[in-house]
C-alpha cells in the first residue's frame, strides 16, 4: 500500500508545492483535485491542482518532471460534483467535466478518477437508481475505452440543510452498491473507500470490505466521532453535524486496526489518502500541514507493519 493525501486540504498552494509538502512528510503519492475553474459551492470543492483543460504536451512533461523531482506519484485525479443533480445544466456540467478528468488520466497514466454517483435529495434512492441507469453507463463505457477505473466514495454529502433530505451522493451502503454494480457490471467501475461516512450511519464498514474486494480501487482515510449528547438531544432525523464531527485518523471512532487488517486480509495493495476534513486544524497553512503530519505518523504503521 502507499500513503498520500488529498490535495483539496492545499486550495492556496500550486502544483508543485502540494508534492513537495508530500515528499518532505514522506508520503508516497496525492490524490490530485482537478475542479474547473470557478466559485466553490461548498468547502473543499473547486480546487484545481491540475487544469485538465489546458494538459498540452508541454504541461504534461512539467507535470512528469515534478513528480520524478519529488518522488511522488499521482493516486488518482479527484473530481466530486453532482452528475445527478436535478438540474440539467448542473449534471450535464458535471459529466463533460468528468469525461475530460478520464482523458487527462489516460494521458498523464493515473488509474483511478475519483468521483461521486451524484443525487437529486428530493427523491427516493430506487427513483435515483432509474437516473443512474440513464446517465451512467455511458461514463463508464467512457472510462473503459480509455482504460481508466472510476472509484465512487461511498460519502452521503448529507451534512447541511441544502442537502436535506436525502443527501448529493446515492451510494452511501452496500445494498446501493450491490444495485449499481449490477446495472454496471463492468470491471472498471468501483470504489473510493471512506471508512467514517459509516460512522454516523451505524454502519459496520469493515464486513463489506470482503465482499468488494474487487471493486474497492482507492481509500480515503478520515475520522469521524459522534457527540451521543447531542445524538440523544437532536435524533438521528437531524441535520447529521448538529452530532457528527469529522476528524484525523485516530481522532475518532473508525477501528483502523480492524480496517488495515481487513485491507490487507483481501490483499488490497493500493493508495490509502489521508482526506483533512478537520476544523481545528483549518484556521492557517501551517496548521494544515500539522494536520498532514500528524495523520501521516498516526497512519504510517499500518502501511508498513
Amino acid at each position: 500500500m502507499r500513503l498520500g493525501f488529498v490535495s483539496a486540504i492545499l486550495p492556496d498552494c500550486d502544483f508543485a508545492e502540494v508534492l513537495s509538502t508530500a515528499s518532505t512528510i514522506g508520503y508516497d503519492c496525492v490524490e490530485v483535485m482537478c475542479w474547473p475553474a470557478g466559485r466553490a459551492e461548498r468547502r473543499y470543492a473547486g480546487v484545481s491542482h491540475i487544469d485538465v483543460t489546458r494538459l498540452d504536451g508541454s504541461e504534461r512533461r512539467r507535470i512528469q518532471d515534478l513528480l520524478g523531482q519529488n518522488k511522488v506519484t499521482i493516486s488518482g485525479l479527484g473530481y466530486y460534483p453532482n452528475p445527478l443533480s436535478p438540474d440539467p445544466a448542473e449534471s450535464q456540467t458535471a459529466i463533460s467535466h468528468l469525461k475530460k478528468i478520464i482523458e487527462a488520466a489516460a494521458e498523464l497514466k493515473v488509474p483511478v478518477v475519483n468521483s461521486f454517483i451524484g443525487r437529486d435529495p428530493s427523491r427516493s434512492i430506487p427513483e435515483n437508481l432509474e437516473r443512474f441507469a440513464q446517465i451512467w453507463p455511458d461514463v463508464i463505457a467512457f472510462a473503459s475505452q480509455h482504460r481508466i477505473k472510476i472509484g465512487i466514495e461511498n460519502c452521503p454529502m448529507l451534512f447541511t440543510y441544502d442537502e436535506w433530505p436525502g443527501g448529493k451522493n446515492l451510494a452511501i451502503n452496500p445494498p446501493v452498491w450491490r444495485r449499481m454494480f449490477e446495472i454496471i457490471p463492468d470491471p472498471n467501475f468501483g470504489l473510493n473507500y471512506d471508512p467514517s461516512h459509516f460512522v454516523w450511519q451505524q454502519i459496520d464498514g469493515i464486513p463489506p470490505m470482503c465482499e468488494f474486494r474487487d471493486r474497492i480501487f482507492h481509500i480515503h482515510a478520515k475520522d469521524a466521532r459522534l457527540n451521543r449528547d447531542r445524538l440523544a438531544e437532536h435524533g438521528i432525523l437531524a441535520v447529521p453535524l448538529e452530532f457528527h464531527t469529522p476528524c484525523l485518523p485516530g481522532r475518532g471512532e473508525v477501528p483502523w486496526n480492524d480496517f488495515f487488517n481487513a485491507l490487507k486480509s483481501n490483499g488490497y495493495r493500493g493508495p490509502v489518502c489521508v482526506e483533512v476534513e478537520d476544523r481545528e486544524y483549518e484556521n492557517s497553512k501551517e496548521d494544515r500541514i500539522r494536520a498532514l503530519r500528524e495523520s501521516f505518523t498516526f497512519l504510517k504503521p499500518f502501511i508498513t507493519g
